[in-house]
């Protein structure tokens, strides 16, 4: 068995870690996911996200150079173990050799400060996939979930003119389109203007769990429709509405639900993980990247086949990654 996993804020925490003064890497730490912890987990890929608090950080476009440049610091220190992929061939080449491919993300669409020369530096600096926004009201789109520190002031709350820009320059240059924490209505006009399959990397079902963040039955149909794959997160506030002693735990058999659910409404070639390590509480049963064994067995005690469990785990995301780069 292997994982691919299509989300995690292990960059930016890194980030945060060094700049604090304290010894993390990429190799080892103490985060949720490392190379270290990966291996044992057998993963095959790993999505890293260059995560940008607009709140708290007013310059998201230096902000994200940064995080890049630590990550290409990163990966080359633990060359042998783990490379970054542009290409699909890359990724091929990296698992016939035994080497993790880490494919470098965007999340919050205001990296690019509303440029789209800036966009197309990110994809010469190797990104491949963005989230059009995080939990701020940026120059491209409305997100599902406003956070307070930077108030929402557009009625509507589709993607802007030149959110639709982005898009259309996204797919030209073979950035693929991220519609985790955008609005309904940006998810609605994403869906409308795309030409290409697109993503939600790190998204549950709203059905089982009512948080905005997560989406409808509709959506997961018309993703699943376009070819798109969705990243079931395993973040306990995404997963149940119930807490455990005040806070929401992250189980996995609340995973498998919703891998179960989405796959029965959209179809099991849409669905493939999409972590959120270090992106999230520590309230987990399945606790790092090494313990993929868990959700393994979990899904096993569910009835679904081998085959099935394959092309949740990993042959999804890399059949999306062979069309899509």
């Amino acid at each position: 068995m292997f994982i691919a996993d299509l989300h995690c804020d292990t960059l930016s925490a890194l980030c945060a870690k060094q700049q604090q003064g304290n010894v993390a890497n990429l190799m080892e730490n103490d985060l949720q996911l490392d190379v270290r912890k990966m291996e044992k987990g057998n993963y095959i890929l790993q999505n890293f996200a260059v995560f940008v608090d607009w709140g708290e950080e007013e310059d998201a476009y230096a902000s994200g150079k940064k995080q890049i440049e630590i990550f290409s610091k990163e990966i080359k220190q633990c060359e042998g173990r783990i490379g970054h992929a542009r290409t699909f061939q890359e990724m091929e080449e990296n698992k016939k050799n035994g080497i993790i491919s880490a494919v470098l993300t965007l999340e919050e669409g205001e990296i690019c400060q509303g440029d789209l020369n800036k966009l197309e530096e990110m994809y010469r600096l190797g990104a491949r996939m963005m989230t059009l926004t995080w939990n701020y009201e940026n120059s491209l789109a409305s997100p599902a979930n406003q956070d307070s520190r930077r108030i929402c002031v557009r009625e509507e709350r589709g993607l802007t003119d030149t959110g639709i820009a982005f898009l259309e320059k996204m797919e030209e240059l073979g950035m693929i389109v991220d519609v985790s924490h955008l609005s309904d209505e940006g998810i609605s006009d994403v869906l409308k203007y795309s030409r290409k399959r697109i993503a939600a990397s790190h998204s549950n079902a709203r059905s089982l769990c009512g948080h905005p963040r997560n989406l409808t039955d509709g959506q997961i149909r018309k993703i699943a429709e376009q070819g798109g794959i969705i990243g079931v997160n395993f973040y306990g506030t995404f997963l149940t509405e119930e807490k455990r002693d005040g806070v929401y735990f992250s189980r996995v058999e609340d995973i498998v639900r919703h891998i179960r659910h989405m796959a029965d409404v959209g179809g099991i070639g849409c669905i493939g993980l999409g972590s959120d390590f270090d992106g999230m509480d520590d309230n987990l049963e399945l606790k790092d990247a090494s313990m993929s064994q868990l959700l393994w067995d979990g899904l096993k005690k569910s009835g679904l086949k081998e085959s099935e469990m394959e092309a949740l785990c990993y042959k999804n995301v890399w059949e999306f990654y062979r069309e899509m780069l």
